[in-house]
């Protein structure tokens, strides 16, 4: 059985995360369980996500889930804006919440520009990270 999409794909901040992760090398986008992710040759964002107990996608709809350097994760969790995702949380994933930014024009891009890319060198085979690093 399929999942329902749990998107909208005209959704601002999708839009403004997709062109954030479709940037990197090697970066492709599909949709999984529902929710877009972006990936090499493993996942580096998902888009949406929910909390442990709670299985209403709604209030993290328009989030964007990352890995982080280990070291940085609990600093992360410490920001009200950031969230224990279920699932991927135990694999030391977080969840921003974008809405919890502000409306799509005065979230700090950059920001997320910079989770995308930790998440994705985390990730990505080593020759991608270097054609990433030579450009």
């Amino acid at each position: 059985m399929a999942h329902p999409l749990m998107f909208d794909a005209a959704d601002p901040y999708l839009t403004r995360v997709r062109d954030i992760c479709l940037a990197l090398p090697g970066a492709d986008e599909k949709v999984s369980h529902g929710r877009p992710t972006f990936f090499t040759t493993k996942v580096f964002v998902t888009y949406g996500g929910t909390v442990k107990g709670d299985h209403d996608p709604e209030p993290h709809r328009q989030s964007v889930l990352v890995l982080p350097d280990a070291a940085e994760r609990p600093a992360l969790l410490g920001d009200e804006r950031f969230y224990d995702p279920a699932y991927l949380g135990p694999s030391g994933w977080v969840g921003l919440d974008l809405r919890a930014c502000g409306a799509p024009e005065e979230v700090d891009w950059q920001e997320v520009a910079e989770l995308v890319d930790a998440s994705y060198r985390l990730t990505a085979p080593a020759r991608l990270v270097r054609e990433l690093d030579t450009d």
